[in-house]
């Protein structure tokens, strides 16, 4: 069977609404029917992309991330946030990107981090005069640092797919310049959209004295400890002290730790709840994973990556141009397919073409995950989209037009950091 046959039946069941994993599982099963290969071989191919150690990573990293929301972690992230940039013009919509990039150091997905911030902060901007379409769409853009900012689980898995070598820890690092970009960025949208619209001055939000000294003090010393875990899983991953699985595994003894030990907002219950929502997270994205090795396998074998380098490289060999293409096309693909599906298919094909065109592979790595995580914020399949709507009662295109400025400033984003590979690829540097 031809590649092309498979290729069409992979996009009618993408267009039938099949869930991307047993799309992906039926596609390699047809060509390996229509190929007589014995179907035993698919099953040796899923059993052979879960064989790694460092796959591991990613069930306690989505552990520890629902541990910490469950234990009212965010509160005090949200607190701290407030304090900071509290009473500036747009105040809470500064707190809710300022917050959603704390999280994102704690949790390693975009979709909790949009949850655990959005669900205080869309209600407290509604009740206090910003439009809900606004405080939505700040919510869903200021989610996708989720990915950027580490941990990260979509790092983890371009590290285990690029068919190239790439450090996790490289990559943990060579996101936080990108972070702190997409971050600052988008508070100065929702400073100047406030501005001209009259959104929110000196506000006053919890219990905290926004502003002060001493209310950033007081809510530091509440937040301190959760903020240190990322400074905890990039120090000892970088000072050699353990491997990115074992941060991920000191990650959950940790938040045990703050939410049974510290702050006792803990209990037997909450705990159930983050273990549900982690296997059910986990069980998702490793069928992704084993179907998508099959999947690999049969692009392999019809030397697809090899056919895509060649259309790359004969239409232009200026990598700056590749870039451009790459950027344009994973905008697309983003729409339509999540995350860590899209980085398992095309890292293996895209990343080894960056390389053989001079592109550092951590760097093309950051640059295809901040364009899949503009797609967690775009229709039809946008992550972020759904659950901020879900929090606000909004449907999605309720809140497009209130979109538009983030969109905006994200596209410069993702220009100013594949052009400026030194943002990403300096701390790594600096570090090794």
């Amino acid at each position: 069977m031809s590649s092309g046959a498979v290729g069409i039946f992979l996009l009618a069941f993408f267009l039938l609404g099949v869930p991307i994993a047993i799309a992906l599982g039926m596609a390699s099963a047809v060509f390996m029917y229509g190929s007589d290969i014995p179907m035993q071989a698919m099953v040796q191919r899923m059993f052979a992309g879960l064989d790694s150690f460092p796959l591991a990573a990613i069930p306690f990293f989505i552990l520890a991330g629902a541990v910490m929301e469950s234990a009212g972690i965010s509160g005090r992230l949200i607190n701290f946030a407030q304090a900071l940039v509290g009473r500036a013009r747009g105040g809470l919509g500064l707190v809710a990107v300022v917050s959603a990039m704390f999280f994102a150091a704690i949790s390693g997905s975009s979709a909790a981090t949009t949850a655990a911030i959005g669900s205080i902060l869309i209600p407290a901007m509604a009740s206090r005069g910003y439009p809900k379409p606004f405080a939505t769409a700040v919510q869903a853009s200021a989610g996708e640092q989720g990915v950027i900012i580490p941990p990260s689980i979509p790092m983890i898995i371009f590290a285990l797919t690029a068919g190239v070598p790439v450090s996790i820890g490289d990559l943990f690092m060579a996101g936080v310049v990108p972070g702190l970009i997409i971050g600052f960025s988008l508070m100065l949208v929702v400073y100047i959209v406030s501005r001209q619209r009259g959104y929110g001055n000196n506000e006053k939000f919890m219990a905290v004295s926004g502003g002060s000294p001493i209310g950033v003090i007081q809510a530091l010393r509440e937040a301190i400890f959760p903020l240190l875990m990322p400074v905890i899983i990039l120090g000892g991953i970088y000072g050699g002290v353990f491997t990115p699985t074992e941060a991920a595994i000191v990650a959950v003894f940790y938040a045990l730790l703050l939410g049974f030990g510290l702050y006792r907002t803990l209990n037997l219950s909450n705990l159930l709840q983050a273990l549900r929502a982690s296997v059910t997270s986990t069980v998702a994205i490793l069928l992704i994973i084993a179907a998508a090795s099959v999947f690999g396998w049969v692009l392999t074998a019809n030397r697809i990556p090899d056919l895509i380098a060649q259309s790359f490289i004969s239409f232009s060999d200026s990598p700056y141009i590749f870039l451009l293409l790459v950027n344009a096309l994973l905008l697309v693909v983003g729409m339509f397919l999540e995350t860590g599906a899209a980085i398992i298919i095309l890292a293996p094909i895209l990343t080894p073409v960056a390389v053989s065109m001079g592109v550092d592979p951590v760097h093309f790595g950051i640059i295809m995950i901040v364009n899949l995580a503009v797609g967690m914020t775009t229709p039809p399949v946008g992550v972020n989209l759904f659950v901020a709507c879900q929090i606000a009662g909004l449907r999605i295109d309720q809140i497009i037009k209130s979109m538009l400025p983030f969109y905006g400033v994200l596209l410069l984003d993702i220009l100013i950091i594949t052009y400026l590979p030194a943002l990403s690829l300096w701390l790594p540097a600096v570090l090794r």
